[in-house]
């Protein structure tokens, strides 16, 4: 366990290495750059400029820039933001609560109506009950999860009964406890379930499949003619076809951060979404950078936990996972 642990993280660091520098070049190759936006503005001088790019190393050749830059995000220093003139650390920080709010309850949603759904399916195969989970599900996986949003945009603007835009209302602080957990909810309904019902649908599917596939197997065709009851037989049935529903959890984790970034700027939900936006319009080379290497950080993460989660769950994995 510690082996493969270790393993995996020497494992990274290339990757790491490897994404954060070409995003870097990329970005680098990239006509232009924040300070020609400066440049625009004539009261700010050509000597300022020189200054600001001494400041900020963007003098020095492309390589030095990237390791100096590397250096200092392995310890979490990500620099400074052009545009918000403030640390890259602090933005992010103050942002991806949000976003992993947004992620969290979205991905968790979506997990537990797509087990229960996919397994009322699949146990159901053929009847009424299957054919409108299976519509469902086929319906949903073709709709576009920022049309969704739209959709549930307008309904909200017609109605008034949800709000539109942000995390809390004006009056948020004056508000007790319980109001205040209302609130957030409220506001949070709308990319919450743009994301759940789309994703849901996809993996409802999945988790039919895959407990279909189990139900057909030598394995129940056995333990069926041994008479075992039907609970050992369902307990053992969705244990078994736990295993592609874990990995389908991993990559959810693993895009915590990125996944929800198009219906954050639909939305207008104040996430990294939207900060990744604004950084890549303005170009500020250390925004950008932090959010790719943050977003780097969570798909190895999230890749890890699927492995482990797998390995838990299926002793065949462990043995031949960390008999490495």
């Amino acid at each position: 366990m510690v082996s493969f642990l270790i393993f995996r993280l020497l494992q990274a660091i290339p990757t790491i290495v490897g994404v954060t520098f070409i995003s870097f070049v990329i970005i680098k190759l990239a006509p232009g750059d924040f300070l020609d936006q400066l440049r625009l503005n004539p009261q700010i001088s050509e000597e300022t400029i020189e200054r600001l790019k001494e400041l900020y190393g963007l003098d020095e050749p492309l390589l030095i820039q990237y390791l100096k830059w590397l250096k200092s995000a392995i310890f979490f220093d990500l620099g400074y933001s052009f545009q918000y003139h403030a640390p890259v650390t602090e933005l992010i920080l103050e942002r991806i609560p949000n976003t992993l709010l947004l992620s969290v309850s979205s991905a968790l949603i979506s997990w537990i109506f797509a087990f229960l759904l996919g397994t009322i399916a699949a146990f159901n195969e053929g009847k009424v009950i299957d054919k409108l989970i299976q519509a469902y599900a086929y319906s949903f996986m073709s709709v576009p999860t920022f049309f969704l949003a739209f959709l549930l945009l307008l309904f909200a603007a017609k109605t008034g009964l949800l709000p539109i835009g942000g995390v809390q209302s004006p009056d948020f602080h004056e508000m007790n406890f319980f109001e205040k957990v209302v609130d957030i909810l409220k506001h949070l309904f709308i990319p919450a379930m743009s994301l759940a019902i789309v994703s849901t649908a996809s993996m409802t599917r999945l988790v039919r499949n895959s407990v279909l596939e189990i139900l057909k197997s030598p394995m129940v065709i056995m333990l069926k003619a041994k008479g075992v009851p039907q609970r050992v037989i369902v307990k053992h049935v969705l244990k078994n076809a736990m295993n592609p529903f874990t990995t389908l959890a991993g990559y959810e984790i693993a895009g915590l951060i990125s996944g929800a970034a198009l219906i954050e700027i639909v939305t207008g939900w104040p996430g990294m979404g939207t900060l990744m936006l604004d950084a890549v319009l303005s170009q500020d080379l250390f925004l950008v950078m932090g959010g790719l290497y943050i977003g780097t950080i969570m798909l190895i993460v999230g890749n890890l936990v699927a492995d482990l989660l797998l390995a838990w769950i299926d002793p065949r994995v462990r043995e031949r996972m960390f008999s490495r």
